[in-house]
């Protein structure tokens, strides 16, 4: 198991507190540190870059920082917390800041939308920027409006956390079979087996045109052992299950208590993981498409898509290892 931190990004507002609570449940259930971390607004980093320059003895030895006291008074009311807690104040773009402090993190987690994002908006610049650039995954936390609704566990939604037991909704994985990096699926997984539910993995296959318009209709869940030769499915739809079932079968290996399904969905699976979103306890997409990107730093249609219109926690997760 990892030992590093789980990091919740915080700015004061209500979004940023979801997603400490949610970073704070996700510190017990892995068994790490949480670190808090601000990034400490623009005049605060001018007031100390003044104190420094003008080397003034009457000015005071530190900018009120009342985000600080305020997470200290909510972590003071929480039910249980991490063996190891700590405060860091950050200077420099929100973006550049959390990604430097992410390169120690198991993850990071942060909300939404900021104290600055217009209310209209799913996804805040922020938000946006780091879930694109960070070396760690990115845990996004919506706010409450789009979370209306949920059936996952409290600690996962923004209210009291029951701490680190066994969380209510499945871990939901969209995978490309072909090219989605190691890394998400392990950290799907992994994340799958602290809460003690299954992964639920998600895959889309390609289909030529049709001549009549299709009514939507829910797509068929089956269990590995559930695929057989004989299995009612279009033969695209058997060989992506198939296709899935060989590339899981290491991750079902590493983690045999982690019960499996799997979807294969025609057409694109962005959607399908965004209604998934309103029960699953978290969803796991990869950073990038590797094959279509520059370097890795590009966001994925898929992950783009599913962080402006899912009903709940989404983990975007980069490729981490050098040969992923």
């Amino acid at each position: 198991m990892s030992t590093a931190p789980v990091i919740a990004a915080v700015d004061g507002s209500e979004h940023s507190l979801r997603a400490l609570e949610w970073a704070r449940s996700a510190a017990l259930r892995h068994g790490t540190g949480l670190v808090v971390a601000h990034v400490l607004p623009d005049s605060a980093q001018l007031y100390a870059g003044r104190r420094t320059a003008l080397a003034d003895p009457a000015a005071p030895q530190e900018y009120p920082d009342p985000v600080a006291d305020r997470v200290r008074a909510l972590l003071e009311e929480a039910p249980e917390l991490p063996d190891e807690v700590r405060y860091e104040a950050l200077e420099g773009s929100v973006p550049e800041a959390l990604r430097v402090i992410g390169a120690e993190a198991r993850m990071l987690v942060m909300g939404s939308r900021g104290r600055g994002g217009f209310t209209a908006l799913l996804l805040g610049s922020n938000s946006r920027a780091v879930a694109t650039t960070a070396p760690c995954p990115v845990v996004v936390v919506p706010h409450a409006e789009r979370a209306a609704g949920d059936t996952g566990d409290a600690g996962d939604s923004g209210g009291a956390a029951p701490g680190p037991g066994p969380s209510a909704g499945r871990v939901v994985l969209g995978l490309h079979a072909a090219e989605t990096p190691e890394d998400v699926l392990a950290f799907a997984f992994a994340e799958a087996a602290a809460r003690g539910t299954t992964v639920q993995v998600v895959s889309a296959y390609a289909i030529p045109p049709a001549p009549v318009v299709m009514v939507d209709t829910p797509f068929a869940v089956l269990t590995p052992e559930g695929l057989a030769d004989e299995a009612d499915a279009v033969p695209a739809e058997r060989e992506m299950l198939r296709a899935q079932t060989e590339r899981l079968q290491p991750l079902r290996d590493r983690w045999p208590q982690v019960p499996v399904e799997q979807a294969a969905v025609p057409g694109d699976a962005a959607g399908r993981l965004v209604d998934a979103s309103r029960s699953a306890a978290l969803v796991v997409v990869g950073r990038h498409h590797p094959r279509r990107s520059v370097r890795g730093l590009a966001i994925g249609s898929v992950a783009h898509a599913v962080l402006h219109h899912a009903h709940g926690p989404v983990a975007v997760v980069p490729a981490l290892s050098d040969d992923a």
